[in-house]
């Protein structure tokens, strides 16, 4: 397996801008202590609480701000001494300045990371919605391949995993696949899987052993929650029809299967997986909302279409984003120009190291961003 360390792509250092942001932080800091050590404002909870919140999320940034700045001061302290120092003493000032050079080079990367706007969603459970793309029965068979990976990711982790709806081909893949994840932090790790996924090698079926190449589409959802969307009864259509597919005499006795049209956006939701029509209902309004969630998004992200383009790419579902390469044994991620090689390991979940590196350039474009 590749190992990658996630400070390769996170290449800033501490540069002016840098400094003046966490001089602000260290300010608005000390203004919030000032704030909540009034009388007037301890007497109203609410006030208390609010500032408190406000100060607990930079206290951290503060902290490690301190850190460097002392280990800045011991560096400057040991460069003057070697200046200075008769040459018994000169050995102590060499070895004090490497240590606070090397302090100060590990605070540098976790002020970095902690000066990124944390993403509110990234706690939050996800819809993942893998569809087969171009490539026919071949495109539905990679469509299964990716939807057992991510089921073994989240295994990995402990997270819980549940299909909503499915649409199974000929031959057990999928046309379509919409299911859960549960577990925290399932979002702010899985994210970065959307997009198209191409797949390269010589089907079952080819009998003269030429390579085909194949798609499929994953998107993944921040599962919404009742307080994002509100949706409008009136503005819904509910169909309740027969579910079809594996389930024996049973399956077509009861109508229980789901569908709700968004009259609005024009959304379609399916959900059949459950034999009860309410649990079928619950989770279609689940999706229904997440769903919305993500247009809401969209559109706000169109807003801010030139604040973040750089080397991640810009998070369109159509943008090719990976590779698998099958006679080459090779997986290549376009957004940054990353090979790796063993795809049955990542086939069976092993994903960690992919996604750190696509993490780490995002976080790297990100934090630009904020500085410019």
């Amino acid at each position: 397996m590749v190992r990658l360390e996630r400070t390769v792509f996170l290449n800033l250092s501490m540069d002016d801008a840098i400094l003046a942001q966490l001089q602000r932080v260290r300010q608005r800091f000390q203004e919030l202590t000032n704030e909540m050590g009034k009388p007037e404002v301890a007497a109203d909870f609410e006030r208390l609480n609010s500032l408190a919140r406000e100060r607990a999320e930079v206290s951290d940034i503060v902290e490690l701000y301190d850190e460097y700045e002392a280990a800045r001061e011991a560096a400057n302290q040991a460069r003057a001494l070697l200046a200075e120092a008769d040459p018994e003493m000169r050995e102590l000032a060499e070895q004090e300045l490497e240590e606070a050079e090397e302090k100060m080079a590990a605070l540098d990367q976790r002020i970095l990371r902690a000066l990124l706007p944390k993403d509110p969603r990234d706690s939050r459970n996800v819809i993942m919605e893998i569809r087969a793309g171009a490539g026919g029965e071949e495109a539905a068979l990679f469509a299964a391949e990716l939807y057992r990976m991510y089921v073994h990711y989240a295994e990995a982790r402990r997270w819980h995993t549940e299909i909503i709806s499915a649409s199974e081909s000929e031959k057990g893949g999928f046309k379509e696949v919409v299911f859960e994840i549960r577990g925290e932090g399932a979002y702010s790790r899985l994210k970065y899987e959307s997009g198209v996924h191409r797949v390269q090698r010589v089907p079952e079926t080819e009998a003269q052993g030429r390579i085909h190449t194949s798609t499929a589409t994953v998107a993944v959802l921040p599962e919404a929650e009742d307080v994002d969307i509100d949706v409008d009864e009136k503005d819904l259509r509910i169909d309740i029809f027969h579910a079809s597919g594996a389930g024996g005499q049973n399956v077509n006795k009861v109508a229980t299967a789901v569908r709700l049209t968004h009259a609005p956006t024009g959304i379609v939701v399916v959900c059949q997986d459950e034999r009860s029509q309410l649990k079928n209902r619950i989770k279609a309004m689940t999706v229904l909302r997440t769903r919305l969630l993500d247009l809401e998004h969209q559109k706000q992200e169109a807003e801010m279409s030139q604040a973040r383009r750089l080397q991640v790419g810009t998070g369109d579902r159509s943008e090719k984003i990976r590779t698998y390469n099958f006679p080459q044994d090779r997986i290549t991620d376009h957004r940054i120009g990353l090979t790796v090689h063993n795809i049955p390991s990542r086939l069976d979940g092993n994903l960690d190291d992919l996604i750190d590196a696509v993490a780490t350039a995002d976080e790297a474009e990100r934090l630009q961003a904020s500085v410019a």
